[in-house]
């Protein structure tokens, strides 16, 4: 019996386990496992790449920030066309254009021709393909799926992208001790290649969609009003915002800490970054596991006092190994209130827009924390790593203050699946 075709009925009805039953969500995710650890494989030798050509925080957020700030720009135009074609095709023709990316930057770090400004250029193509890939790859998910099934299915899935950041590093560290930063990104266009061959063998049939009659601009204006009026998703994701500006730009930084620091280099960065990506397996397979979104407003909101407690014991220590705790502490908690936001939104939002909304979520994780990158990149010069993340994490607290009285009304809200 094929692992695509397992009856499940012997292993319990758990929707973990059900998901699987789904050949074309197993074709995905088993294609975009090893996708995303060679994903990450490549963002490891990426910022400990900008550090080693510069030893400097300005330019490691200028780095992180042209990786990430497209995002902010292109996601809402990238969710109005998936919401228009059909997603499978956007995603073919997206990881089409990664692979050729993955391959050029390998090319160049291989032949040692690689300057900051080459890198940065590089980084800034790859953060204007990722709201189009991120636009389908949302919407594909869903898609393959029945509706009962959508938490298990969005969680496993973060669970396998949060998972990898605990593989990823590791593999990284021991291939850059060995080989070279290029071997990173040689392993990454291995990774999207068996990704595409497992994508191209999906058939997700196109969506229904009724004949447009307006123009694309007008679409994203309809999505980002939608979720303006939204009284559970506006509130959660001004919550993901604030976050993301003060504590998902953690993770660029480790390079920094890790040496500056810590004096640990490549390895402290790796056992940093593999610290966290720990504690976002765990937040991210505990949310799979539950298989439901009972309790999950909760449970998003607390997250965020805790990204703030695990952000300020981060900073507050010198002690690797401290470090690394702590750095798990924030890679948990982020990943419960990213996942759960997701799940929630992923079934509160209408059919018709979920491309436009989930571009917008997209957005928010990956783009905005481009604007952290920069202002504490710059901060960090000033008055230190150390000091910047700490005020950070005390905004964050700050947001979590605002948002805890608005529990019962979010949940509400976020329960009513007609708005």
């Amino acid at each position: 019996m094929s692992l695509l075709s397992i009856d499940t009925a012997a292993l319990g009805e758990s929707p973990a386990v059900r998901v699987w039953r789904h050949r074309n969500y197993a074709l995905f995710m088993t294609g975009i496992g090893p996708h995303y650890v060679t994903g990450w494989m490549q963002r490891i030798g990426v910022g400990w790449l900008a550090w080693e050509l510069t030893h400097s925080p300005a330019w490691l957020g200028a780095v992180a920030a042209a990786d990430l700030m497209p995002m902010i720009a292109i996601a809402p135009f990238a969710g109005a066309v998936v919401d228009r074609w059909n997603p499978l095709a956007q995603m073919k023709l997206s990881l089409c254009a990664v692979f050729l990316h993955a391959a050029l930057l390998a090319a160049i770090a291989l032949s040692g021709m690689m300057t900051i400004e080459a890198l940065f250029a590089i980084t800034l193509v790859n953060g204007m393909l990722m709201p189009v890939y991120n636009a389908a790859r949302t919407t594909i998910v869903p898609a393959c799926v029945p509706r009962e099934d959508f938490p298990s299915a969005v969680s496993l899935d973060s669970s396998f992208f949060h998972g990898s950041r605990f593989v990823g590093p590791m593999i990284a560290a021991l291939v850059i001790a060995n080989y070279s930063v290029g071997a990173c990104f040689l392993a990454h266009v291995v990774g999207v290649a068996f990704f595409m061959f497992q994508v191209f063998r999906m058939r997700v049939a196109a969506p229904v969609r009724k004949k447009s009659t307006t123009n694309i601009l007008q679409d994203v204006t309809a999505g980002l009003a939608y979720v303006r009026r939204h009284p559970g998703i506006f509130p959660l994701f001004m919550l993901m915002t604030m976050a993301s500006i003060t504590s998902r730009p953690l993770q660029d930084f480790l390079p920094g800490f890790a040496d500056g620091v810590f004096k640990a280099g490549a390895d402290g960065y790796a056992w940093l970054a593999a610290g966290m990506g720990v504690g976002a397996m765990i937040g991210a397979t505990w949310i799979a596991l539950r298989g439901h979104t009972r309790g999950m407003t909760y449970i998003v909101i607390v997250s965020a006092i805790g990204l703030a407690i695990g952000q300020f014991g981060f900073v507050a220590t010198t002690n690797l190994k401290i470090a690394v705790a702590f750095a798990a502490v924030q890679g948990f908690t982020l990943t419960v209130m990213a996942t759960g936001i997701s799940a929630l939104t992923q079934l509160s939002v209408n059919d018709s827009m979920r491309g436009r909304v989930m571009s917008l979520y997209a957005m928010i994780y990956r783009g905005v924390p481009a604007i952290g990158a920069l202002t504490m990149g710059f901060a960090a010069e000033a008055i230190g790593l150390r000091s910047t993340f700490a005020l950070a994490s005390l905004l964050c607290a700050a947001a979590w203050l605002w948002m805890a009285p608005a529990e019962q009304s979010i949940d509400h809200a976020m329960g009513d699946k007609s708005k």
